[in-house]
């Protein structure tokens, strides 16, 4: 069929035609091939998956049972822990129970104790409770026996008091005053003793020490005794030069006064130009001014004014050599530059002759000497004392007293509480709370009170000794007073029939706090007081 299929169509397709068929047929072939090859294939997969799916389960029932066997071990053991476990905490709980069931023994028998001590302590307390009773009513019945006694006492007594009335011609009050009179008198004159023989050995034993300490102290403090003052008082080569000073209309007097804000004195004192000023720094500047003018003859108000402005610098720079020089003496340091400058203005501040720089070392120099002997702070000591009179540099130009000014200086230069107290109690105006300040007070009244330290005027001079005179001659019973020894001390002469020898001592006492409430004066003033008893008769 082929063939004549072939015949029959041209040759160009019977070719192509014939691989398609070729190619259909071998398509054909392959599938079956194919087909059966993977029938094949999934066949020995299937028998290979039984096959795993046995072992598996074989492997599986393997593994189970080592699991269960394993757990079952696991339960073994705990089982086994937990039954150690359970005797552990049985033995330990039976132990316990033992303990405790001892100690509530003891404590049962402890009670038992206490329970029969009880009990013969409440039998005790039975039987002295009817001994009490007993004794209340024995007491009872001697109170009543007393007061029976007493009654007949008081009326004795009343009947002796009368008597003793009648005989002495005395009331029971007026022989009671007296009796207390009598009393007191003689509890005075013990009293007056007792306080004589303590102040005498206190006396003693603070005298030597104190005079040791105050003479160390003095020693260690080498001073000049004389006195420096401020000059006032300007010497001329002659008296041309006064006309000279004055200038013509009197424009170089007014130039000098001017700048250095003092009075210019020109009198008919020969050689001489007084100054007058209240700031001792700015008499110092015209001093020193008027001297150079003269020294150099050119007096004129230009050359008055160059010469002013030199000197003040020149004094500005000494004052403030002056009172870092002072500090550097004592050993003080860190004082605030204004402080230093206002202690070097003290150079030219006097106070009873005595320069008041000198005399702010010497109170310095003798508290830290006392301190160190005392043992208290040398540092404190001496740097209060520098400082206690800094008020005065300024008290010409501020209010108030050179003390509160001494204090708000050192306030506002952050000055230490205890510096600024000792300033505030150098001269007793408050109580001195501190062994510091109480060694500057002490140093201040040697310093000013030393010989030569201070002069003051005969008039007021004069006035003190009448003024203590007066205080003295006003107690009751006093005669006369002389007030000796430049009025550091008064002997007071009383009365011998109005003050008795105990009465002195108190006497002594009131007459110095008077002194102290109603004087100011440097130092310290003794008060002597003298009883002398004469008799005096006449042989005829």
């Amino acid at each position: 069929m082929y063939s004549k299929i072939a015949s029959a169509l041209p040759l160009g397709i019977t070719i192509p035609l014939f691989l398609v068929i070729g190619l259909a047929i071998g398509f054909v072939v392959c599938y079956f091939i194919l087909k059966r090859s993977s029938k094949t294939e999934i066949g020995l997969a299937k028998s290979e998956s039984e096959k795993l799916k046995e072992e598996a389960r074989i492997e599986a029932k393997n593994l189970r049972k080592e699991a269960l066997l394993e757990a079952k071990e696991e339960q073994h053991r705990l089982r086994a822990e937990l039954e150690s476990e359970q005797q552990k905490q049985r033995a330990a709980l039976e132990k316990e129970v033992k303990e405790r069931r001892s100690e509530i023994q003891k404590t049962e028998t402890r009670i038992l104790q206490k329970e029969e001590v009880l009990d013969k302590k409440e039998q005790q307390l039975d039987s002295k409770r009817d001994s009490v009773e007993r004794l209340k009513q024995d007491i009872l019945k001697k109170e009543s026996e007393l007061a029976a006694i007493e009654a007949e006492l008081s009326r004795s007594n009343e009947k002796m008091l009368a008597e003793l009335e009648k005989v002495a011609e005395l009331t029971k009050q007026e022989a009671k005053d007296r009796l207390m009179e009598s009393l007191v008198d003689e509890a005075k004159k013990d009293a007056v003793n007792i306080v004589r023989e303590i102040e005498n050995n206190a006396k003693e034993d603070g005298l030597k020490k104190a005079k040791e300490i105050v003479g160390l102290a003095i020693q260690k403090c080498a001073t000049d005794h004389a006195s420096e003052i401020t000059v006032s008082v300007v010497p001329l080569p002659s008296d041309e030069l006064k006309g000279r000073i004055i200038g013509r209309v009197g424009r170089n007097i007014r130039a000098l006064e001017s700048a250095t804000g003092v009075d210019l004195i020109i009198d008919d004192t020969p050689d001489v130009v007084t100054l007058s000023g209240f700031d001792p720094v700015r008499r110092e500047i015209a001093r020193i001014t008027l001297e150079k003018l003269v020294a150099d003859g050119r007096i004129h108000p230009a050359r008055i004014e160059e010469m002013v402005e030199r000197v003040k610098k020149d004094v500005e720079a000494g004052i403030k050599e002056a009172g870092e020089t002072a500090a550097f003496d004592m050993g003080i340091f860190g004082i605030h530059p204004e402080l230093i400058k206002l202690l070097g203005r003290l150079r030219y501040r006097t106070s009873y002759g005595q320069n008041v720089l000198k005399h702010s070392v010497e109170v310095a120099s003798l508290a830290g000497a006392m301190a160190a002997e005392l043992g208290a702070d040398v540092k404190i000591a001496k740097r209060a004392g520098l400082l206690h009179d800094i008020g005065k540099a300024v008290d010409s130009t501020v209010e108030g007293t050179h003390i509160q000014i001494g204090v708000d200086l050192a306030k506002k230069f952050k000055e230490s509480k205890e510096i600024i107290h000792c300033i505030a109690a150098h001269h007793g105006e408050i109580q001195a709370e501190s062994i510091e300040a109480i060694l500057v007070q002490a140093s201040d009244a040697i310093s000013g009170a030393r010989p030569g330290a201070r002069r003051e005027s005969v008039e007021n001079y004069v006035k003190r000794l009448e003024k203590l005179e007066t205080i003295a001659n006003s107690f009751t019973g006093v005669e006369q007073s002389y007030a000796i020894q430049a009025g550091r001390e008064i002997r007071v002469i009383v009365k011998p029939n109005e003050v008795d020898d105990s009465a002195t001592i108190f006497l002594a006492k009131e007459i110095a706090h008077k002194l102290e409430s109603e004087l100011d004066y440097p130092g310290q003033i003794k008060v002597n007081v003298i009883r002398e008893l004469r008799s005096v008769e006449y042989a005829k």
